[in-house]
């Protein structure tokens, strides 16, 4: 029985290629932590989180003092106890974004080890529901775009085959979000999907009351209309409007998702592996909503989430933010505006090391071996 020898730790900090603003911050950093597992067959496995420009830090010594050093010697195909274990070492500190950006880098790490000693891509492995799922882009529609390149931008899209574009909402005044999403849904018509994203920006009232205004342009969703934690207030808003309410991306415990659906507060899961704490868990939500008849459209991270939603029935859109490009050699493959599963065994991420190395940052780089 193959047993864990090594981890290798590494953080790197990637400035986002475009500018991305939202309606409660700038998103002008991604620290990357890295984990590389390797174990005594010499198998390797490798996975990833992310943090949007703070953090990175506290992660990076959760891992190297607390977390990594549990795993040297654990039967590295014990994922399920492995996760538990890990949790439950972190308890006192109670799951929240540190703990769950750090552990999702090392359950990443161990299904890629996994797949790639079954011999089989992770889309295959966490359940095959399809080889490609359709994309939408974020990348055009930040809050400070200006209308005119808002339109441009879902154009290009749509000739591309994207099935839709996502627009930030929260200006001043909500006849400000209607305009702007008025002149893209008049410029791309009734077939293309038009998502919103308010990033928690609203309260219940003002959510309610933009809602109703923005009803007439049939949405996609309205995603994170209010702050993440306020369940009843989602309550409200979704009894209020037929517009779908997207909640997830900052959700970091599956009882937080069960309490979203069983009352009925949200009706797309954005869930995100690496804020959920991994792949272990995320397959569990996605499950979770398929007997709620809910549809899995994660936030973020699409050279990672093509695979999981391929996985799963209940899998509907990837959204297309590049971010790995600059650590990666061949790039998440897209035709007539779908994202295809990798063919590789393993999570399906080409990492270029000679890159990952050169720019990780050398004081959070570790090793830990037995």
């Amino acid at each position: 029985m193959a047993r864990i020898e090594k981890v290798e730790l590494r953080m790197v900090d990637l400035v986002p290629k475009v500018k991305r603003t939202d309606a409660i911050q700038s998103f002008v950093s991604q620290e990357t932590p890295v984990v590389t597992i390797t174990d005594s067959d010499g198998a390797v496995g490798t996975g990833y989180s992310y943090t949007i420009g703070t953090g990175g830090s506290s992660v990076m010594r959760l891992l190297s003092d607390h977390l990594a050093p549990r795993l040297i010697g654990r039967d590295p195909d014990m994922i399920e106890a492995i996760w538990h274990d890990l949790e439950f070492a972190t308890h006192a500190t109670t799951i929240g974004a540190i703990t769950a950006i750090a552990i999702a880098a090392i359950d990443t790490a161990l299904w890629d080890l996994r797949a790639k000693k079954q011999s089989l891509p992770l889309w295959k492995l966490a359940g095959g529901a399809r080889d490609r799922c359709p994309l939408y882009t974020t990348e055009g529609g930040w809050l400070h775009i200006e209308t005119q390149a808002l339109v441009d931008d879902a154009l290009a899209a749509k000739a591309k085959g994207f099935r839709g574009s996502k627009v930030k909402i929260g200006k001043p005044h909500g006849a400000e979000d209607l305009a702007r999403l008025s002149a893209v849904r008049k410029a791309v018509g009734d077939g293309y999907e038009i998502m919103t994203d308010a990033n928690q920006g609203f309260s219940v009232d003002e959510a309610i009351r933009r809602a109703a205004r923005l009803r007439e342009l049939d949405l996609a969703w309205i995603e994170e209309p209010l702050p993440a934690d306020d369940i009843d207030g989602h309550v409200r808003l979704s009894n209020s409007t037929p517009t779908p309410i997207a909640i997830g991306e900052s959700l970091y415990s599956i009882r937080h998702f069960r309490e979203y659906m069983q009352k009925g507060a949200c009706s797309i899961v954005q869930v995100d592996v690496g804020r959920i704490g991994g792949i272990t868990p995320w397959l569990k939500i996605a499950h979770a909503a398929e007997a709620f008849d809910i549809p899995v459209c994660p936030h973020f991270l699409m050279e990672l989430h093509v695979s999981l939603t391929c996985a799963v029935q209940n899998g509907r859109y990837v959204e297309y933010i590049p971010q790995l490009d600059q650590l990666t050699g061949k790039h998440m493959r897209i035709e007539d505006g779908q994202a295809l599963a990798p063919d590789e065994p393993g999570i399906g991420i080409d990492w270029d090391w000679d890159a990952v190395k050169a720019m990780s940052i050398a004081e959070f780089t570790t090793t830990i071996s037995k």
